[in-house]
């Protein structure tokens, strides 16, 4: 029964081909004894008897609809829809006597038209053979074939084709000379490449993979035989050597050939983070070199073990190290000219990444470059210490003065400001050290420690070292809040209840910008005479007793005696022409810690300020020197009765008119006054005042002090804006300084009038001191008193003048001043509009 089914199944193959070669025009009727028709049934037998499995999926349809377009493609429409027809009549007959694997059919016809092409071409059937891996053995069942077609033959209509297995393995017999056409095309197996590409991914040449200098990058050896694609992929595997190359170079110069201070603390770390990198990719080679001992199964063998390495599983475990490699590279070109908190700036930019993988390993990267970083905030926040050896830290240290410290002593570098803490996070960091520093340099004091130390319990963090890590931004930032807020109030503290600082400020309130009433009343008096004399003539000791006598005769007295001895007398630089009035003032000594707020340029404009106010202090007491000589009683005595008339007219008009020139220049001198004393100190005084009870660190306080300062100054006409209207006033001043002494003149010449008068009366018969004014007689005294008066009238009409028209000029300058307190100073200086009117009138 066995033998009937086979030779059926030759019948039926043999029949095939018959039909097939008889189509062909070359053998239009082929003899089935020929050897040609022989070996063409034998190829079909191989191809039957294979066990190769078709490279497209068992879908008949499919191959069906790709027939028909190659049919339509070639221009055999005919052809195309006769092939429809029949396919469509060949897969719908089901039931007994049809072909149950019409898809393998499809295929087989499929091939052996190919085949039949080929042959046509050029090629017979003995050239397909190696082609297709089969060899020149023929199944035993092909024989059996063979045998039964030489016999006779029977018609099979309706028969189903039956192929039985190849119980000799030709189809490893195939593989294997597979294989060896395989071997021929290559001189160089891959094993061995793969053993070469894992030696380039280590910085080494292989035996055919070496470094080319010309395409920097490692290549196959230009005549070694292997396939263009095997090549490429070579060069492809091989670039992650050259990655490695540059970072193992990077790290060694900057480990081995240049010094520490070049590289510094983070990028040490830098190095060693990707020494890290490198050790787990040493790892990882190690685990391939020891997969590639292990030989490459062939095609049509089952490995026996899964752990081969060919060079296409090389690149599936290439991939996650060759993004690595790729970064650090990048990394490494981007930092050899950056250093401390640059390079870490420069290296948190690349972890601003979408990929899990790259933000994972650049978080990984980060934390170890940062370490260094971290711990120079934490020492510099909680400890004041600036451990920044190699100049990497953005915060700066300079070698100052102790008065210096606060201002000069530390600054931002913003160079060295890595990206991820923000410019006022940095300026707080700066702060907060700074004030640790102040407090223990400055003021002698160690409770920083303990506020220190609270901060760090309030953030969650320790004192201890590395507390702080890259990625905990807001860990930070709450750190250095809490630091910031404890440390900054002790600082206050310390300034505010151990050296007194608003009593300081309070005590140059009241004697440097002269709001002790009393004492600068008194000091006033006692050294005005002595002020008069030429500055040469005056020694400040002597000025010193006056001022100590000044104190002890006020409520000064009463001040705390440390303030009080900071006050002293100084002698300004002077000329041979100057008076004591022009370089007598006082100053306030500042000493550590007060010195970083009274700085030497601060204290410069306390001086410009108490310059200014002695000025009007001694117009103000020279006005109340002439009134206190223009007493009813001094010029209204009966000696004048004998007087004549005229004399007695000019006397009452040089009375009247020095009089109202006095109510004129009190006027503006008392309004002036109040506006400085009230309007611009206690105004200005109000609001430091305000500002320091509102202040949080000392830069506030510095700010708070210096617009307090500067507001003074500006409201006081001293600015530079302020030039014109100040020598304007300077001019007033001068012109009342002047009206002063013609005033004493004038009443005392009216005093040694009245008591030569009467003196005259008594001696009138007398003929001594005949060559006096006075004792010529009534006649020369009218004659003489008429003079004098004659001439004292026209001096103060002269300097009424000059004082109408500079007073006219400053009044004018008023309005266009910024500040809008002289604007209110206008409006009380000419509340009547009198001055307006003159000035239309003028």
């Amino acid at each position: 029964m066995e033998d009937d089914d086979q030779q059926k199944a030759a019948d039926l193959v043999q029949e095939l081909v018959l039909r097939l070669l008889s189509q062909n025009p070359q053998t239009p009727n082929p003899d089935p004894n020929s050897p040609a028709f022989l070996k063409t049934l034998r190829y079909a037998f191989r191809i039957l008897s294979s066990r190769l499995t078709p490279s497209v999926a068992p879908d008949a349809t499919a191959i069906a609809e790709s027939l028909k377009r190659r049919l339509a493609t070639q221009g055999k429409s005919s052809d195309a829809l006769a092939f429809a027809d029949l396919y469509t009549k060949f897969a719908s007959k089901t039931g007994p006597g049809s072909v149950n694997n019409k898809w393998a059919l499809v295929y087989l016809l499929k091939i052996v038209s190919d085949d039949r092409k080929s042959a046509i071409n050029g090629l017979d059937s003995s050239v397909l053979l190696p082609n297709l891996g089969l060899g020149d053995a023929a199944s035993s069942l092909g024989n059996g074939l063979l045998r039964g077609g030489e016999a006779k033959k029977k018609d099979w209509s309706n028969g189903v084709l039956l192929v039985s297995k190849d119980p000799e393995n030709l189809r490893d017999i195939a593989f294997r000379e597979y294989a060896a056409l395989v071997k021929e095309e290559n001189e160089v197996t891959e094993e061995v490449l793969v053993r070469d590409v894992l030696y380039a991914c280590q910085g080494i040449d292989g035996k055919y993979v070496k470094f080319n200098s010309e395409i920097d990058g490692y290549a196959v050896l230009d005549y070694v035989k292997v396939p263009r694609a095997t090549r490429i992929m070579v060069r492809m595997l091989s670039e992650l050597g050259w990655l490695f190359r540059k970072v193992k170079t990077f790290i060694s110069e900057s480990m081995d050939r240049f010094p520490a201070e070049e590289v510094g603390t983070v990028g040490q770390a830098f190095c060693a983070a990707l020494q890290d990198e490198l050790s787990d990719y040493y790892k990882l080679l190690a685990v391939l070199e020891a997969q590639a001992m292990n030989p490459i199964p062939l095609v049509s063998q089952s490995a026996g073990s899964s752990n081969y390495l060919s060079l296409r599983r090389l690149s599936v475990w290439f991939a996650e190290p060759m993004v690595k490699m790729r970064l650090m590279a990048v990394l490494v070109d981007k930092c050899k000219v950056l250093r401390g908190g640059a390079m870490a700036g420069a290296i948190h930019l690349h972890a601003q990444h979408g990929d899990p993988l790259v933000h994972e390993f650049m978080m990984s990267l980060l934390r170890c470059v940062c370490s260094p970083l971290f711990e120079m905030v934490r020492s510099w926040v909680l400890e004041g210490e600036l451990e920044d050896t190699f100049g990497e830290f953005f915060v700066v240290g300079h070698p100052v003065k102790v008065d210096s410290l606060w201002r000069e002593g530390y600054k931002l570098h913003p160079g060295m400001l890595p990206s991820f803490i923000s410019p006022s996070l940095a300026q707080r960091i700066l702060r907060t050290g700074k004030s640790i520093n102040f407090l223990r340099v400055c003021c002698d004091d160690h409770g920083w420690a303990d506020a220190a130390s609270e901060a760090a319990a309030a953030s969650g963090t320790t004192t201890r070292r590395g507390g702080l890590g890259y990625g905990e931004t807001d860990a930070l930032e709450h750190l250095v809040t809490e630091a910031a807020k404890r440390i900054d109030k002790h600082l206050l503290d310390v300034l505010y209840k151990r050296y007194k600082f608003k009593e300081h400020c309070l005590a140059i309130k009241r004697y440097l910008l002269l709001g002790q009433g009393d004492f600068v009343q008194y000091l006033m008096d006692i050294v005005g005479p002595k002020l008069s004399e030429p500055a040469n003539n005056i020694s400040s000791f002597e000025l010193a007793g006056f001022l100590e006598t000044a104190i002890r005769a006020s409520n000064a007295q009463y001040d705390d005696r440390d303030m009080l001895d900071r006050l002293r007398v100084k002698m300004m630089p002077h000329g041979s022409g100057d008076r004591g009035w022009d370089v007598f003032s006082l100053e306030y000594e500042a000493r550590v810690p007060l010195d970083t707020v009274f700085t030497e340029s601060v204290l410069s404009k306390y001086l410009r300020v108490f310059n200014f106010l002695w000025k009007l202090k001694r117009v103000e007491h020279a006005l109340i020197g002439v009134w206190k000589t223009m007493k009813p009683n001094c010029i209204t005595s009966n000696s004048f009765v004998k007087l004549q008339t005229s004399v007695k007219l000019q006397l009452l008009s040089a009375l009247r008119r020095c009089q109202v020139l006095w109510n004129e220049m009190n006027h503006f001198v008392t309004n002036f006054q109040y506006y400085i004393m009230f309007e611009v100190l206690e105004v200005s005084w109000s609001n430091f005042a305000k500002e320091m009870e509102a202040a949080k660190d000392l830069d506030d306080l510095l700010a708070a002090h210096e617009k307090y300062l500067n507001s003074i100054v500006g409201k006081s006409l001293l600015g530079e804006q302020s030039e014109t209207i100040r020598k304007s006033l300077f001019v007033l001043f001068e012109l009342i300084l002047r009206f002063r002494s013609h005033a004493d003149r004038l009443y005392e010449g009216i005093y040694e009038l009245q008591i030569r008068t009467k003196e005259s009366g008594r001696e009138r018969n007398k003929a001594q001191e005949s060559s006096s004014w006075i004792s010529e007689g009534r006649k020369a005294i009218t004659q003489r008193a008429g003079e004098f008066l004659q001439s004292m009238s026209q001096d103060m009409d002269s300097i009424a003048k000059e004082y109408t028209s500079s007073l006219d000029g400053f009044l004018s300058l008023l309005p266009l001043q910024q500040s809008v307190d002289l604007k209110f100073l206008f409006f009380r200086l000419d509340f009547t509009e009198f001055y307006s009117r003159l000035h239309s009138k003028g």
